[in-house]
């Protein structure tokens, strides 16, 4: 878990940002749902034997003697809460997102960690493949207005209640002959779930796995063309992607459509996600709700930033002006006159300490700002001083009372 400082926040900020405005565009309200949660509801929606639920969960018991989870992901939360606000009677379609942490116990790798933290987006109410498109075209842009690159779609299709049955046996019966070939945790998901064989990140697994049945093939009529027209509007969106049979990403509830975004980037190590979700059509109804569609997607906020760390590029409000005092007789008209600029919206530094003119403008340098105005009893007599750009310049002459006007008129001022 990390701290998240100064310096380091301001590319959190920018991704946050940017999301709010890209889902608001789309439709999307924000959801805040509380970090605890009973633990039975991720149980029986995420499902008891993923990894999840049975590893990773941080699960205790409160004064009460009840079982809570620090929730590890957000679909199930929203899903509660659209069920308990009684939404459903409200409007026919729903479209939601979040921001904020989530907690897993898993094992440390790149960009992963037990406190992390998710942006996601459901959208209840639409079962056409005109929705799954639309959420996935929601990331697109998003991850194109980050100007990250390189980043593939991965498409899938698991089927439903009518056609996958038929899948599991032949999966099951195939992981069987096999059984001894694969890792002592298959060997137990092949009993309780064998779909999480797929999910295994073991390459012995992995080529064992790739080899078997596919679940495309077995695909009832409805599913195979719902995963047709999906593809047809994802080419007509000019979203490119990659059907990947083996794509059956970590949790219980999927129906039908699974998708993922990965990135081919160093920072990462290697070919890694960056977000992923799907359709889940059958949860509400399986933890007590009303029969309602649902699809939706999540991403790793801490991958996010990572990779654009890596592009270099400065993000949060540059430091439009620093205010540097002569003499301690003008240190209260500087403070004074940093007051008032920020009023009229200007981002000013201030060195509260006063000190040296040396050492104030050291801190002036650090801060970044682009110009420094010096205050000193001159200046404060003739009611004018200069702006000083740091970045190098003649001086520009200005009136006290008109700061802030310059400094707008000026190009390289926010």
């Amino acid at each position: 878990m990390n701290d998240l400082l100064p310096g380091d926040i301001e590319t959190w900020q920018h991704v946050e940002k940017l999301a709010r405005d890209m889902f608001g565009r789309f439709g999307y309200g924000e959801i805040r749902t509380p970090m605890v949660e009973d633990t039975a509801l991720f149980v029986r929606s995420v499902g008891e034997e993923t990894d999840i639920v049975g590893k990773e969960m941080y699960t205790f018991e409160d004064k009460g003697g009840r079982s809570l989870s620090l929730r590890p992901e957000g679909t199930a939360p929203s899903a509660r809460a659209y069920i308990e606000h009684s939404i459903l009677n409200q409007e026919p379609v729903t479209r939601w997102f979040y921001i904020g942490p989530m907690f897993r116990y898993e094992r440390m790798k790149t960009g992963r960690y037990r406190q992390f933290f998710q942006i996601g987006a459901e959208a209840y109410g639409a079962k056409e493949p005109a929705q799954d498109a639309e959420i996935m075209d929601m990331v697109a842009q998003f991850l194109s207005a980050l100007g990250l690159k390189d980043v593939t779609l991965n498409l899938n299709s698991l089927g439903d209640e009518a056609c996958r049955p038929a899948y599991h046996a032949k999966l099951v019966e195939y992981l069987q002959a096999h059984r001894a070939e694969v890792c002592a945790e298959c060997q137990a998901r092949m009993d309780r779930n064998p779909l999480r064989v797929l999910d295994c990140k073991n390459e012995k697994c992995q080529a064992i796995a790739a080899a078997g049945p596919n679940v495309l093939d077995f695909l009832c009529e409805p599913c195979r063309a719902h995963f047709g027209d999906l593809q047809r509007k994802l080419t007509a969106l000019g979203i490119p992607f990659v059907v990947n049979s083996r794509l059956v990403r970590g949790l219980d509830y999927y129906t039908r459509t699974v998708f993922e975004f990965v990135a081919a980037h160093p920072a990462l190590g290697t070919a890694s996600t960056v977000g992923g979700g799907g359709r889940y059509d059958t949860m509400m109804k399986g933890l007590g709700g009303p029969d309602v569609p649902a699809v939706g997607f999540a991403m790793g906020l801490d991958r996010l930033v990572l990779l654009l760390k890596e592009t270099g590029q400065a993000f949060g409000a540059p430091v439009d002006l620093f205010v540097a005092v002569a003499d301690e007789g003008s240190h209260d008209a500087g403070l004074a006159l940093a007051s008032r600029l920020r009023r009229e919206g200007l981002h000013v530094a201030f060195d509260t300490r006063g000190g040296s003119l040396k050492s104030q403008m050291k801190r002036a340098d650090k801060t970044g700002a682009r110009f420094t105005l010096v205050l000193g009893e001159a200046e404060r007599s003739s009611g004018k001083a200069n702006l000083k750009p740091m970045a190098g310049g003649d001086p520009i002459p200005v009136a006290l009372d008109a700061v802030a006007q310059a400094l707008r008129a000026l190009p390289s001022a926010s």
